[in-house]
C-alpha cells in the first residue's frame, strides 16, 4: 500500500494534538504503520501548530514534504493557506471556517484576508469548509471542534462509523466521551 499523508494544522490550544492521537490510535488499530510528528510553534501563545500523520504498510519517516499531503485538516482558513504549497495535486482540504487572528492583526499591523478560502479555491485545491465549531458548540463543547473536523476526515476514509467511535472511546477522557461522540456524528452527517 502507498504511504498517505495527512496534515493537521492550526492555533495552538485547538486540540490538534488530540486530533492526531485519535487519527493515530485508529490507523494502528486498523494494522497500518504509523509515524506522527508534532511540530509547536508558539503554540502556548495561539501560533501555528502542525501535526504530520503518515501511514502505510511501512513507513520510515513522519515528516512531509511539499506536494506530498494526500489531505490537509485545517482548525483555521489562515492555515489552511499557509499550508497549501504542502497538498498534493489531487489532495483534500478540510478546513474550519472559524477565523482566528494572528498577533499582527490583533495589535493592528496587519488585516486578515477575508478571500483565504476562495484564494485556495483558485489555486485548484478541493476544499471541504465547514463551521466546525458551531457544530462543537451544538454538541456541548467548543473544544470539541477537532473531533467535528476528524468526522469530517472520516468520511474520505473506508474505515466504519463504529470503528472511529470505538478510538474516540480509547482517547478521550470517560468524561467527555458522550459529548465527543456527538461532535463526531454532527461532524460526519454535516
Amino acid at each position: 500500500m502507498e504511504t498517505k499523508n495527512i496534515m493537521i494544522v492550526g492555533v495552538g490550544g485547538q486540540g490538534s494534538l488530540l486530533a492526531s492521537k485519535l487519527l493515530g490510535r485508529l490507523l494502528v488499530d486498523e494494522g497500518y504503520d504509523v509515524k506522527v510528528s508534532e511540530v509547536h510553534g508558539m503554540s502556548q501563545r495561539g501560533g501555528s501548530v502542525v501535526t504530520y500523520v503518515r501511514y502505510g504498510e511501512k513507513v520510515y519517516s513522519p515528516i512531509i514534504e511539499e506536494g506530498e499531503a494526500d489531505y490537509i485538516v485545517s482548525f483555521e482558513k489562515i492555515e489552511a493557506a499557509r499550508w497549501l504549497s504542502c497538498l498534493k495535486k489531487d489532495g483534500k482540504i478540510i478546513v474550519n471556517t472559524q477565523q482566528i487572528d494572528p498577533m499582527p492583526v490583533i495589535i493592528g499591523a496587519a488585516q486578515y484576508p477575508t478571500d483565504a478560502l476562495d484564494k485556495i479555491a483558485e489555486k485548484g485545491a478541493f476544499v471541504d469548509a465547514l463551521d466546525a465549531l458551531s457544530l462543537a458548540e451544538e454538541a456541548g463543547s467548543s473544544k470539541a471542534v477537532n473531533i467535528v473536523l476528524m468526522a469530517r476526515l472520516a468520511k474520505y476514509f473506508d474505515i466504519s462509523y463504529d470503528k472511529w467511535i470505538e478510538a474516540i472511546e480509547k482517547s478521550v477522557a470517560p468524561k467527555f466521551v458522550e459529548l465527543n461522540k456527538k461532535a463526531f456524528e454532527l461532524g460526519y452527517n454535516y
